[in-house]
């Protein structure tokens, strides 16, 4: 449908001012006006451009600015039980190394999980992603990771799978089985050829995973296992994401980068290296600053380099159970501003389009263009700026998704 011609709209949505975040930038429209057709933008501009419509419904935003809908491409929405003991042991001086050490952790994790029924997985992170479609968010990624056996990590995905069925959300699903070791082995090698050799073969053949993550650091899986485990998803048609360089500089992000990941995530120690490969291969880094707040890490992300080599940034909640019990990607935007030193704009930018590019989505979403996803949020602020300035509290005026109030 051309901008010039007779519309015949599901939709007409107009009176907001608009952050289009086209090419990561604001791109505002002032007065404008969106038309929906079939789920998707078919016009957007200011209001007094409109050429001649017709629309089945028609309906006023109420002033305020409208954003795309936000994506939150980073989270671990899916687990058993929660560890508040290990929030208080970490405030009384136990390293993250540590607790890991002595069976907490992800292997907690692992434990309250595997013991969960569906029912009751679906249950506890229905409640988790009800606060975030809450908080603006339209796209939500949801790894698994907390299985580490076939049967379990099929029905983490299973679950983030039902989760997209039953709320108006977009879910991606990552399979992220090299995520820590399982209690029932003791040689990573050997873990890695299980993964390998059974659990990402079954995963392709269902096809209940959009992408493929592992976590490369000390206390995980070296570079060159996660590099096998990365082969094993290259030949399965699985694109990969990378945990990398958040408590040590592996090398992680680089080679990951060789496979041409979506995104490398938290990344607080890399170097320049890492960060030219990243830029040669169009992998995002994606910003974890919820993680790094509760942590109390010291090491920050090299930002000017990021920005120096043209690398996007994602910012995502990370949503977990040990690291960042973070339920607001709004709160992330605002850390990411005053713990990292971003901008508002790049703040959302993080939150949009470079989130959308993170999950391989960015000709889909995350910017509000013609032919995109009608997802966007009407938001009770007087610039878009205000997404990274409050802390906390309802904005939301009007969640629209795949054209539709929700």
């Amino acid at each position: 449908m051309t901008q010039d011609s007779f519309m015949k709209l599901d939709s007409l949505w107009r009176n907001a001012h608009v952050a289009t975040m086209a090419n990561g930038r604001y791109s505002v429209i002032e007065n404008a006006a969106i038309g929906v057709v079939g789920g998707c933008i078919a016009w957007i501009g200011e209001a007094h451009d409109l050429p001649a419509y017709e629309a089945q419904a028609e309906h006023d935003l109420g002033g305020g600015w409208v954003t795309p809908g936000l994506i939150d491409c980073h989270t671990h929405l899916v687990f058993g039980g929660n560890r508040a003991g290990e929030f208080e042991q970490r405030l009384n001086g136990v390293s993250y190394q540590e607790i890991a050490k002595q069976g907490g952790g992800i292997a907690s994790s692992v434990k309250a999980t595997r013991d969960a029924s569906e029912v009751k997985l679906i249950a506890s992170a229905s409640r988790r992603l009800k606060s975030l479609i809450a908080d603006g968010v339209t796209t939500v990624e949801i790894k698994s990771g907390y299985g580490l056996s076939l049967d379990a990590e099929l029905k983490m995905l299973s679950v983030a799978t039902e989760l997209g069925k039953q709320f108006p959300v977009t879910v991606k699903r990552t399979c992220l089985a090299a995520h820590a070791m399982p209690p029932e082995y003791d040689d990573k090698d050997a873990y890695i050829d299980y993964l390998c050799d059974t659990v990402l073969p079954k995963v392709a053949e269902l096809g209940v995973a959009d992408a493929v993550d592992a976590f490369c650091e000390g206390i995980a899986f070296s570079t060159e296992q996660v590099a096998r485990y990365f082969k094993t998803a290259e030949s399965l048609g699985l694109p990969v994401k990378i945990h990398a360089e958040q408590l040590s500089s592996l090398g992680g992000t680089s080679m990951a980068s060789s496979f041409k990941a979506l995104s490398a995530d938290h990344i607080e120690f890399i170097e320049e290296s890492d960060v030219k490969a990243m830029a040669e291969s169009g992998t995002v880094a994606v910003l974890l600053p919820g993680a790094f707040f509760t942590l109390k890490e010291t090491q920050r992300p090299p930002i000017a380099l990021l920005r120096q080599y043209g690398v996007p940034m994602a910012i995502a909640t990370d949503a977990n159970p040990g690291t960042s019990p973070a339920l607001s990607l709004r709160l992330m935007m605002n850390m990411a501003c005053t713990l990292f030193a971003l901008t508002p704009e790049e703040s959302l930018a993080g939150a949009t389009i470079h989130a959308a590019k993170a999950l391989g989505m960015a000709d889909t979403h995350g910017s509000l263009e013609v032919g995109k996803a009608a997802d966007f949020v009407c938001w009770d602020v007087e610039s878009p700026g205000e997404l990274s300035y409050w802390l906390g509290g309802n904005l939301v005026k009007n969640r629209i998704y795949e054209g539709k109030s929700s």
